[in-house]
């Protein structure tokens, strides 16, 4: 079980930190650059923070989630566990926010799979590493104390 989850979890990180670099370079991904920055507009426009009046500079917004996404792919794959959990918690978050973005922007579903696929391996991921963690067995040890109360 540990082999397939440490598998799911490299390919996951090298996804994630690919897109990222592909996010904050044009030379990795030139001809989607362009289009990157257009979407990244259309999705300043319907930010989660937006109803509390905040609204990212869609460049800004851009290189953002591309550190995110490549320092939180590096992490999961080269981390210790406690980082790559909290690394597998942040890519839930974005991923989560990102369907909510394209159903804001009313995009079909098909635009919506690759997230919503990412969203449910990320998850089964972190279902998988809490069933599969060795748990800790506590055990009570008498305490050795003087007795105070000693028959004579």
């Amino acid at each position: 079980m540990a082999l397939p989850l440490a598998a799911l979890r490299v390919l996951l990180g090298c996804f994630f930190a690919l897109t990222g670099a592909a996010k904050l370079s044009e030379q990795i991904a030139a001809p989607a650059s362009q289009q990157m920055k257009a979407l990244f507009i259309q999705f300043a426009e319907v930010f989660p923070l937006k109803v509390f009046g905040y609204q990212p500079d869609p460049m800004s917004y851009q290189v953002a989630v591309g550190w995110l996404e490549l320092l939180a792919g590096l992490l999961l794959v080269l981390g210790p566990p406690m980082l790559q959990e909290i690394s597998n918690f942040l890519l839930i978050v974005l991923m989560m926010g990102a369907i909510f973005t394209l159903a804001s922007l009313k995009e079909s579903l098909n635009t919506c799979i690759p997230a919503i696929i990412c969203l449910a391996l990320l998850l089964l991921l972190d279902i998988c590493q809490l069933l599969v963690q060795p748990k800790k067995v506590v055990r009570r040890t008498r305490k050795k104390t003087r007795s105070a109360f000693k028959k004579s």
